[in-house]
C-alpha cells in the first residue's frame, strides 16, 4: 500500500536545511559563541544557496515528473528534450558577446525560444501523434543546441571567456547570491503552478487517450501547459546554475514507489540541497566538487540502472 510521504520529505526538509546552513568548508557550530566571521558566512552564502537549491531542486524535479506522466516514459528528462540546452545556448551567447552580466536574461530566451519551437511543432499533432512530434522535436533542439554550444566554445573571442563558458556549463551553486534567487524564484514559481494545473490532465491521461479526451481535458491546452511549465522551471534554473542533469529523471523514480508523483517538487529540493551540502564538504584538492558533475556521476548509473530494468521487463 503506497503512503503519503509529504509529512516525511517536510520533516527531512527541516533537517537538511539548517544542516546545509552550518556545513562547508568552514563549519560553524551553532553552541559556540557568535563570531563576525560567522555571520556574513551564514546569510550572504549559505543562505541564498540553500534557498537557490531548493527552488531549483523543486522546478526540475516537478519537470521532471511532469515529462514523464505526459510522455508516458519513464525516462524522460527536461534535459533530454532541448529545453536546458537551449537555455544552456542562450547563456553561452552572452559568454561569447562579452554580455555576461545578462546571462539569466540570454538564458530564458534560449528556454524560450526552445518553449516556442515545441509548441509549433507539436501543435500540429493530436494525442499520441502529438506526444510523438513533442520527443522528436525536443530531440532534434537538443542536437541543434549542443551543436550550436560546441561551434560558440570553439569561437571563443578569448581564453578568460572560454575558461567562463566551460566552468559554467558545468553546473554550480558555488558563489550564488540573493539577486539569484530573486532571478530564478518568480519563473519557477510560476511554471510550479502550469505544471500544478496540468496534474488532472496528467493522471486522466494513464487512463488512455480516449479516456482523457472524454473527460474534458483538452491535448492543446495540456500541451501549452507543458510546454511553458518545463520551459519557465528548466529556464529558470539554468539562468542561475548552468547545466544540471538528471534530477527530473530521478526524483520520479525516488518518490514513485512510495506514492504518486506529486511530491516531487519536495523531493527535487530535497535531493539538489544534500547533493549540494555534499560538494561543498568533499575534501577536494582543487576546490570544490560542481554540482552539475556529482548528479551526473549519480544520474548516469542510475539512468542505466532503469533501462535494464526495462530490458528485463520487456516480453
Amino acid at each position: 500500500m503506497k503512503t503519503r510521504p509529504v509529512p516525511l520529505l517536510l520533516g527531512l526538509l527541516a533537517i537538511a536545511i539548517p544542516l546545509s546552513l552550518l556545513a562547508g568548508q568552514v563549519w560553524i557550530d551553532p553552541l559556540a559563541p557568535r563570531t563576525v566571521n560567522a555571520l556574513p558566512i551564514l546569510f550572504e552564502l549559505r543562505a541564498p544557496r540553500a534557498a537557490l537549491a531548493l527552488v531549483i531542486g523543486a522546478g526540475l524535479g516537478a519537470g521532471g515528473a511532469a515529462m514523464q506522466g505526459y510522455l508516458r516514459n519513464p525516462l524522460a528528462d527536461p534535459g533530454l528534450f532541448g529545453i536546458a540546452p537551449m537555455a544552456a545556448l542562450g547563456a553561452v551567447l552572452s559568454f561569447a558577446t562579452g554580455l555576461s552580466l545578462a546571462l539569466p536574461v540570454f538564458a530564458l530566451m534560449g528556454a524560450a525560444a526552445a518553449m516556442a519551437g515545441l509548441g509549433l511543432i507539436a501543435a500540429g499533432g493530436e494525442g499520441g501523434r502529438s506526444t510523438t512530434l513533442f520527443t522528436l522535436a525536443g530531440l532534434m533542439l537538443a542536437s541543434l543546441a549542443g551543436a550550436l554550444t560546441s561551434l560558440m566554445i570553439s569561437l571563443a573571442p578569448n581564453p578568460f571567456a572560454l575558461s567562463e563558458i566551460v566552468t559554467w556549463l558545468m553546473g554550480s551553486l558555488e558563489d550564488r547570491s540573493w539577486a539569484d534567487v530573486g532571478i530564478a524564484a518568480p519563473p519557477t514559481a510560476l511554471g510550479l503552478i502550469l505544471l500544478a494545473r496540468a496534474g488532472p490532465a496528467l493522471d486522466a491521461l494513464t487512463l488512455g487517450e480516449d479516456t482523457a479526451r472524454s473527460l474534458g481535458f483538452s491535448p492543446r491546452r495540456l500541451l501549452g501547459l507543458m510546454v511553458l511549465g518545463v520551459g519557465l522551471v528548466v529556464g529558470a534554473g539554468v539562468a542561475v546554475a548552468g547545466i544540471i542533469g538528471f534530477v527530473g529523471l530521478m526524483v520520479p523514480h525516488l518518490v514513485r514507489p512510495f506514492t504518486d508523483q506529486r511530491p516531487s517538487a519536495l523531493g527535487g529540493a530535497l535531493l539538489l540541497l544534500v547533493a549540494d551540502c555534499l560538494c561543498r564538504v568533499l575534501p577536494l584538492s582543487g576546490g570544490e566538487l560542481r554540482l552539475g558533475i556529482a548528479l551526473s556521476l549519480i544520474g548516469a548509473p542510475f539512468f542505466l540502472h532503469l533501462l535494464l530494468r526495462l530490458r528485463r521487463a520487456l516480453p
